[in-house]
C-alpha cells in the first residue's frame, strides 16, 4: 500500500521535472535560434598614433557589451559579436582591414574608419558592399562630397573645426602671424587649408608648410631630429603662434624640436593631438601652455557620463579618451536602428537606409545625420595643457 501511494506521488513529481527540463530546453533552443550579427571596427591598434584608436575601440566593445546584457536597449531579439580590425590609422593598410571586415559576411556596419587618410582609402569598398560606416573622429570635409550613401560621422568636419580654431587664434591669441603646418596626410591637409583661410580672411598673415609625419612615428619610434630643419625656420618666422594639424606623436617630436631650437611662441594643434601621451612624449614642460581643439566634449565632469567612463575603465584598464564617447555614441546609434528593423529586417542596405532617418539620444549629442552623412551640429571645444595635465577651456568663440 505505501509502495503504491509513493509511486502515484513519484508520477507528478516527474511529469514537474520533464515539464521544467522541456521549459528549459525550449528557453535553450531559443536563445540558440536568436541571430548573431557583428559589429566591426576600424581603426589604429597598433603604430605610433595606436591609442586614439584603442580610446575608441573599447567604446565599441562596451557599448556592445551592454546591449547584449539588455542594459541599453532591453531584452534584444538578437546576439551581437565584436570584430576589431586594425588599420594602423594608414591610407596604405586601410583598404585591408576593410576587406577583412567586408569578407565577413556577419558585419552588418562598421565603427570607423577613425582616421581621415583611412577613410578615404577604404570607403569606396566598404560604399560597394552597401556596408555603413560611422565614424567617431574622421573629420576631413571632402569624405561627404563623394556620394557614399554608406558613409556617416557622429563629429563636426573640419570646415567648422578649422575656422574655429583660426578665430581662436587670432581673436583670442592676437596672432598676426601665424605659421601653420600640416602632415601632409587628408585629415590634416583639409583642416590646415580651412584654418589658413579663415586666419587670412581675419587679416592674419600665415605662413604655411608640410612637414610629412614620420615613418618612425607610425611605428612607434618617432626621432626628433627629424624636424630640426623645421623648428629652425618657424623660430626665424618669429610667428608668435604655431598651428600643427596631424596626430600627437609627430606633434610631440615637433614640439621638442621648436622648444630645443628657441622657439617661445604659442602652440596650437587639433583633436589628433588631444591625448595624454602628446603630453607624455614631448614631457610636461614642453607640453605646457599648448591649445589643443576637438569637435568633442570633455565628459569627465558630467554626472550622466559617470557610469559610461567607469565601466570603460574597467575593460579597457585606462580612462576614457578622445572620442571614446563618440565611437560609444556611434555604436549604440548603430544597435538603435537594428533593433527597431528587428531580425527579420536586418541586412547591411536596411540598416544604411535607417541611419539616414534616426535621431539617437547619446552622451554627447543628439544623433543626427545630414543626407551626405554629416553630423548635425558643428561644437568645437578648446583645451588647454595645464601642469601636465589637458583641461578643457570650453566652447571655441
Amino acid at each position: 500500500m505505501q509502495n503504491r501511494l509513493l509511486r502515484k506521488l513519484a508520477v507528478p513529481a516527474v511529469a514537474v521535472a520533464v515539464s521544467a527540463l522541456s521549459l528549459g530546453a525550449t528557453a535553450a533552443t531559443a536563445a540558440a535560434s536568436a541571430p548573431t550579427y557583428t559589429i566591426a571596427y576600424e581603426g589604429p591598434l597598433s603604430g605610433g598614433n595606436a591609442q586614439l584608436g584603442l580610446n575608441m575601440k573599447f567604446a565599441v566593445q562596451l557599448a556592445i557589451n551592454q546591449a547584449n546584457a539588455g542594459r541599453t536597449f532591453g531584452k534584444l531579439p538578437f546576439q551581437l559579436k565584436f570584430l576589431p580590425s586594425d588599420d594602423q590609422g594608414s591610407a596604405t593598410q586601410s583598404p585591408t582591414a576593410a576587406q577583412q571586415v567586408i569578407g565577413d559576411s556577419s558585419v552588418m556596419a562598421v565603427v570607423g574608419p577613425a582616421f581621415s587618410g583611412a577613410t578615404k582609402a577604404a570607403e569606396p569598398l566598404y560604399a560597394q558592399a552597401h556596408l555603413a560606416t560611422v565614424s567617431p573622429s574622421a573629420t576631413a570635409p571632402e569624405l561627404a562630397q563623394h556620394g557614399w550613401r554608406n558613409f556617416f560621422r557622429v563629429v563636426a568636419d573640419d570646415n567648422a573645426q578649422g575656422p574655429a580654431d583660426a578665430t581662436f587664434a587670432v581673436k583670442t591669441l592676437k596672432a598676426k602671424t601665424i605659421f601653420s603646418i600640416d602632415d601632409g596626410s587628408a585629415y590634416a591637409s583639409g583642416l590646415a587649408t580651412a584654418f589658413d583661410n579663415a586666419a587670412k580672411k581675419m587679416g592674419a598673415k600665415v605662413t604655411h608648410q608640410t612637414a610629412l609625419g614620420t615613418t618612425q612615428c607610425q611605428a612607434g619610434t618617432g626621432n626628433v631630429q627629424q624636424y630640426s630643419a623645421v623648428a629652425t625656420t618657424v623660430k626665424d618666422s618669429k610667428a608668435p603662434v604655431t598651428f600643427y594639424a596631424g596626430y600627437y606623436c609627430d606633434f610631440a617630436l615637433l614640439a621638442k624640436s621648436l622648444r630645443a631650437a628657441g622657439y617661445k611662441g604659442t602652440l596650437m594643434s587639433d583633436d589628433g593631438s588631444l591625448d595624454p601621451h602628446y603630453v607624455s612624449e614631448a614631457g610636461a614642460k614642453v607640453a605646457n601652455g599648448t591649445f589643443i581643439s576637438c569637435a568633442c566634449a570633455d565628459l569627465s565632469k558630467s554626472a550622466a557620463a559617470a557610469p559610461f567612463a567607469k565601466q570603460f575603465e574597467a575593460i579597457a584598464h585606462f580612462p576614457v579618451g578622445t572620442y571614446s564617447a563618440e565611437a560609444y555614441d556611434a555604436t549604440n546609434t548603430i544597435i538603435s536602428v537594428m533593433k527597431q528593423l528587428g531580425p527579420k529586417g536586418i541586412n547591411r542596405a536596411s540598416i544604411v537606409n535607417a541611419l539616414h532617418h534616426v535621431t539617437y539620444k547619446g552622451l554627447t549629442k543628439v544623433v543626427h545625420f545630414q543626407a551626405n552623412g554629416n553630423i548635425a551640429g558643428t561644437a568645437v571645444y578648446i583645451y588647454h595643457v595645464v601642469k601636465g595635465k589637458i583641461v578643457e577651456l570650453g566652447l571655441a568663440p
